[in-house]
């Protein structure tokens, strides 16, 4: 009897459901219609926060949340699809995000697309269609790159053959492919340089023409062993270049001028009684504040094959030293695993740690203390992107 009641309910209010959609919403108790509006947001303040969630658990659903830091509130978001790349242009105007989309949600014809997105709405303004070989890889600063002047945005494409290609985002075109000749993913430098790199522990360097085709190319000298200790991918950008951090703690610097990359010896984050035992890990290594030079590490207590844990702890660098100066421990303030973090570019920055719970801590970069957490900032927020 309990079952045949509920389901009389059900039926009474589906046929109640169908007697009210012939109605004009005007006509439901007296109620107008509402009207939808589009909203700008104000100019970008110097402690937003873009949060790439891949959203691990439904991958065809990803999603770009716009923190703002000093309040702790989320102010908009942005649809990225599956697996995307995200990369904000030079001037903030642009989020650019390269997706794929399948017909029938996660399997169908495939799409791969570079949308378009205005920062002061968050609205996708245009794209660009591209060849189905997009790399799906995790976001982060190789998996989407734009050029120095915002002319060309690099795209990485992997079959498995591995190449690049070439969009221009002012006239929304896709210009070509570059065969990167089995060097990966993308480092975007200068008005016309593009860097991959390569499993032999070097980076290929394409030069482009004024129409964005290949004009010469160029390979460093080895600056990693990916046998007994590759690099992270995710790569920091620098004033001069990229930091390359290893597995056990290393730090390459590389220096991107114009033509051939400069390659800095090596330097340790660990002692030698450390080494091995403290270990990096997690989506987003490192974060590189340019004008104090300081360097945040989050580090765990790991093993060989721990790359991809949290840290329990953020470690931070004198880059000119290249000593510790700081360990903050992420217990005594009730955080998760940092998996990621990112520092602002202000006087009085802010350090953001994605946590392995999916929230958002925000830390004075300079003391460690504990701002504010913003909760439910995704299921996995892998990449943070500060203007």
């Amino acid at each position: 009897m309990r079952v045949m009641r509920l389901l009389l309910s059900m039926a009474a209010l589906a046929a109640a459901g169908v007697a009210m959609a012939g109605k004009a919403p005007a006509d439901v108790a007296g109620v107008e219609p509402d009207e939808f509006t589009v909203e700008s947001l104000p100019a970008p303040g110097p402690h937003w926060l873009y949060v790439a969630d891949v959203a691990w658990n439904n991958e065809i659903d990803a999603r770009v949340r716009l923190l703002e830091g000093d309040t702790g509130h989320q102010l908009g978001q942005v649809d990225a699809g599956f697996s995307p790349g995200v990369a904000l242009s030079p001037d903030g105007r642009v989020l650019a995000v390269s997706t794929t989309y399948f017909a029938r949600g996660g399997h169908g014809a495939r799409t791969d697309v570079v949308e378009f997105n205005d920062t002061r709405t968050l609205s996708a303004d245009a794209e660009v269609v591209l060849p189905s070989k997009r790399a799906m890889v995790p976001p982060g600063t190789t998996s989407l790159g734009w050029s120095s002047d915002g002319r060309f945005l690099y795209v990485p494409f992997l079959t498995p053959a591995s190449s690049l290609g070439v969009v221009d985002p002012r006239a929304h075109r896709f210009l070509g492919e570059i065969d990167t000749a089995g060097c990966a993913l993308v480092i975007a430098h200068g008005p016309n340089l593009v860097s991959s790199l390569c499993d032999n522990g070097r980076l290929l360097t394409i030069t482009l023409d004024e129409q964005g085709h290949e004009s010469a190319r160029a390979l460093s000298e080895p600056f990693f062993d990916a046998e007994a200790d590759p690099v992270f991918v995710q790569g920091v950008a620098s004033p001069s270049g990229m930091l390359f951090l290893s597995f056990l703690g290393e730090v390459h610097e590389v220096d991107l001028p114009a033509g051939q990359p400069v390659i800095h010896a090596p330097w340790s984050l660990v002692t030698a009684a450390e080494r091995g035992h403290w270990r990096l890990g997690g989506t987003q290594v490192a974060a590189l504040h340019f004008a104090t030079h300081r360097l945040y590490v989050p580090v765990h207590v790991g093993v060989e094959g721990s790359h991809k844990d949290g840290g329990t702890e953020i470690w931070v660098y004198d880059m000119a030293s290249h000593q510790r100066v700081a360990r903050w421990a992420m217990a005594p303030l009730k955080l998760a695993a940092v998996t990621g973090v990112q520092v602002s570019q202000d006087a009085k920055p802010l350090l953001y740690a994605a946590t392995s719970d999916g929230g958002i801590a925000v830390l004075d970069a300079a003391s460690g203390k504990l701002l504010r957490v913003a909760h439910n900032m995704g299921q996995t927020p892998w990449q943070l992107i500060a203007p």
